[in-house]
């Protein structure tokens, strides 16, 4: 089969996103609008197109970035490449074509980590025979995307979802609803304080979160584009919880939430979710991805509490086939991979310092 290789300009932005939003496997880390967002970051969207007698088959984009000391860049493709991931002979293409691109950027790698099963070992095998190495990140949150998720079919009716619940999640469901918890959808204006619960719910679990400014970027090119939404969660007139969804095509992923100090025993959090549930199914989604939980099940491990959460809602606990680096200059891939470790100390120091205010 012949196929065209096009790398796209903005012109062909509206092709694109209509292919994308239509695939099975369109995500929405691969739309034409989150390269815009993370252009704004540090990194230069590519996007790549392979077309048959005139229509796009399969599509990619690709996040380029130089970093510190480097002159060369890496090349990151988010959750794609988007294409039907059995079809080797388009893989082929555009393993190829990238190569081509990365010769010319002098780039060092492309990582990869799709939206596939772990349990597809068909695929893994053709990733090591296309030259692919799979990079073992542990079972936390080390990787660049989650790679265990719970994802929830919610082609049910409401009531079948919410008879599937644990009892304990459909319980604390209805409790915020008679405490009298109301879910709305977020405006603009409800940003700054959605930030400031985030900022609460971060130093209170300990993890890191970006600035002010890049939510303002998020909201503003995904939320009037129709590939994300804001939802406020309020308790005596007060925010108390929020949430951000990503939406592309029929699957709408919780990607960031916060949740105050104050009130917790009103369970917003279960609530919240349940109308994003419900929401997602308006829209006419069929998946809602909850992302990440952590692959280490043990009750001692404290990410076990975010597990348990999620859990409730009876999606499907899934490992995704992880991450995995095509290597063009292995020598410059050495010495970046050390870079990379010393990085990842720094950030534990970081987080570790958290731990101890």
């Amino acid at each position: 089969m012949q196929y065209t290789v096009k790398w796209l300009n903005e012109e062909d932005k509206p092709s694109y996103n209509s292919f994308i939003t239509s695939h099975p496997k369109g995500h929405a880390m691969q739309l034409w609008e989150w390269g815009d967002i993370k252009e704004r970051t540090g990194w230069k969207p590519l996007r790549l197109a392979l077309e048959e007698n005139g229509q796009i088959v399969a599509a990619a984009t690709i996040l380029a970035r130089k970093l510190p000391f480097f002159r060369c860049p890496i090349f990151y493709c988010p959750r794609g490449p988007v294409v039907d991931m059995a079809d080797y002979e388009k893989l082929s293409v555009l393993w190829q074509a990238i190569k081509e691109r990365a010769k010319k950027e002098k780039a060092i790698l492309l990582k990869i980590d799709p939206d596939i099963p772990k349990s597809n070992q068909e695929l893994a095998n053709f990733l090591i025979k296309s030259g692919f190495k799979l990079v073992d990140k542990g079972k936390n949150f080390e990787g660049v995307q989650p790679k265990f998720v719970f994802r929830l079919d919610i082609t049910p009716d409401e009531d079948t979802l919410l008879a599937n619940m644990h009892q304990k999640t459909r319980y604390n469901i209805r409790l915020a609803k008679r405490k009298g918890v109301v879910i709305r959808i977020g405006t603009r204006e409800d940003l700054p304080a959605f930030y400031r619960v985030l900022e609460e719910t971060a130093v209170r679990d300990k993890f890191l979160i970006r600035s002010y400014s890049y939510f303002e970027d998020l909201y503003d090119t995904l939320v009037p584009a129709g590939y994300g939404q804001l939802f406020i969660a309020e308790y005596q007139g007060e925010i108390i919880a929020g949430t951000i969804a990503f939406l592309t095509g029929k699957k709408v992923w919780y990607v960031y939430g916060a949740s105050s100090n104050s009130f917790r025993n009103v369970m917003p959090n279960y609530l919240i979710q349940w109308e994003m549930i419900r929401w997602a199914k308006a829209q006419g989604c069929t998946i809602y991805d909850f992302r990440g939980v952590s692959g280490d099940l043990s009750e001692d491990n404290p990410l076990f509490g975010l597990y348990k959460f999620k859990k409730g809602f009876n999606g499907e606990f899934t490992e995704f086939i992880g991450e995995w680096d095509l290597v063009y200059r292995p020598i410059m891939y050495f010495i970046w991979k050390t870079v990379e470790r010393l990085y990842s100390g720094k950030l534990k120091k970081s987080i570790a310092s958290l731990r101890r205010k």
